[in-house]
């Protein structure tokens, strides 16, 4: 220490005035925090410095340092003793609280060179600087959190965007599962939704590979299945609070007596928060991170809320508005199939009558059996025409209920593996008189005939007919003709055309 120090001379201004410019440069909280130390060090010439912060609300208890570490058996600067307090082993330690709007925020702590003591000049340079630390702290605490919300707004904005461009119900909940992860800096995003049972099942999982301490790394793709499908089953703690559309909010997943899953053991803090819009609710996000890691500040517990928030608002629009593009569809179908009833299906059947009456008038036997087949072609075009028409009124992503829509579908799928589509007949009232038992039955037998046909070579035409009517032996019944023009089999009687009839 200088002689002019000691005998109470003024103390380094300049020095000081730069300290306390460079602690507020800073705009993030760590590095501020780490230049108080530094430049407290550097203002009173301490051999060590350490400014500790206790352990707060989502935190851990922090130490930055500067200078040398004490030597064995010196004064430690972490120490946690009084104010300027000379110690028998000739070090001197100096220590000030920092303040951040009325609250302490954590205590900076100076070790001299042994020998060496602290002046009352260095004390008010302490203390100047600790004064100027904590409006820098409360500035980088400001900016953090403003950043914070803006990524969040950021991410929410993200998700409104990519849900409204048309995404299908399960990669629009992976998005939110997703960028939520991404936001909270979680091991995992999922997304739950209530079963029929009365639990909440994993419908959507991301997840950063990895899921705690101890636990074996997988690819992501295999961490987001192994999450898939888990259930809170009925009776948990925490489900009624989840199917209430409370937020729920866990300080460690694998203790807390409320989690009852078994993936549970892998997770430490988790926020599990409702998707929820218009007294609606869809489901719950839950962000759970790893075992061992800081639990959610209230801050991050309100962000990611707000974002629960707008990303059920997104989600229901979303739903809204392929339900209108859904709409929009059926409605250009619907027109489509009365255009094809009252305009193709008049004119075919009218161009049908003409050259039946020509038929009649025809003087050749020639003449007449050509005549005789164009008819039955017109008949054959009209039958396929209704059963488009058929085809074009049913909703086109759900599965089809009635019997007819069900032999369609079967057929359709055929088709991809046949190179060529089946046409399909029906005659007489299919839909109102086959019961399910056997439907069922008859749909076997169509399956099994277009697959025979998909094994012929030279196929090149496939016709379905299904009939209501009357049976050989005289009872009511239904009838299932599949014919192709393929190759017949030498061993078969019937060759490329099979009947399956039951009676009703």
């Amino acid at each position: 220490m200088t002689d002019d120090v000691v005998s109470g001379a003024p103390p380094p201004l300049p020095l000081l005035l730069d300290a306390v410019i460079g602690v507020g440069t800073e705009l993030s909280l760590r590095p501020t925090l780490q230049h108080i130390v530094d430049s407290a060090a550097a203002l009173t010439g301490a051999r060590h410095a350490v400014l500790r912060v206790p352990a707060a609300e989502g935190a851990r208890p922090e130490r930055f340092t500067a200078g040398a570490e004490p030597e064995p058996g010196a004064a430690d600067a972490g120490d946690d003793e009084g104010d300027g307090d000379d110690r028998d082993d000739g070090d001197s330690v100096l220590s000030v609280p920092i303040h951040v709007q009325d609250e302490e925020f954590g205590l900076l702590r100076l070790t001299h060179e042994r020998g060496g003591v602290f002046t009352a000049e260095d004390r008010g340079m302490l203390r100047v600087l600790a004064s100027q630390a904590g409006i820098a702290i409360a500035n980088a605490r400001l900016y953090e959190t403003a950043r914070q919300r803006e990524r969040w707004i950021e991410g929410a904005a993200a998700v409104t965007t990519a849900l409204l461009t048309g995404e299908a119900a399960p990669d629009a909940l992976m998005t939110v599962a997703q960028q939520a992860r991404l936001l909270a800096d979680a091991a995992a995003g999922v997304v739950l939704q209530p079963t029929a049972e009365g639990g909440m099942r994993i419908v959507a999982a991301a997840t950063s590979g990895a899921a705690g301490p101890g636990y074996r790394r997988h690819p992501a793709a295999a961490a987001q299945n192994d999450l898939m499908g888990t259930t809170i089953a009925p009776g948990s703690a925490v489900l009624e609070q989840l199917l209430g559309g409370q937020p729920v909010f866990i300080e460690d997943s694998a203790t807390d007596p409320r989690m009852t899953t078994r993936v549970r053991s892998r997770f430490g803090p988790s926020m599990m928060l409702p998707l929820q819009a218009g007294g609606r609710l869809i489901g719950t996000l839950a962000l759970p991170r790893r075992r061992g890691e800081r639990p959610y500040t209230a801050v991050e517990r309100l962000l990611a809320t707000q974002f629960a928030s707008q990303a059920a608002l997104a989600l229901v629009l979303a739903d809204a508005q392929q339900s209108r593009q859904r709409l929009a569809v059926l409605e250009d179908r619907d027109r489509i199939a009365r255009d094809l009833h009252d305009l193709v299906v008049q004119r075919l059947f009218a161009t049908g009558m003409m050259l039946e009456s020509t038929r009649r008038r025809a003087g050749s036997a020639p003449e007449q059996s050509a005549l005789d087949q164009a008819v039955d072609e017109l008949e054959s075009t009209i039958q396929e025409v209704r059963t488009a028409i058929f085809a074009l009124q049913q909703p086109p992503a759900d599965a089809p209920t009635t019997f007819r829509g069900k032999v369609l579908k079967e057929t359709a799928g055929a088709g991809a593996v046949l190179g060529v589509q089946p046409s399909v007949h029906f005659t007489g009232a299919v839909d109102t008189r086959v019961t399910e038992p056997t439907a069922g039955r008859l749909l076997a037998a169509l399956r099994r005939s277009l697959a025979a046909a998909s094994r012929r070579p030279g196929v090149t035409r496939v016709e379905v007919t299904v009939e209501v009517g009357v049976l050989p032996d005289g009872r009511a019944g239904v009838r299932l003709v599949v014919h192709d023009d393929g190759e017949a089999d030498a061993a078969s009687d019937t060759g490329t055309t099979t009947t399956w009839q039951a009676p009703l």
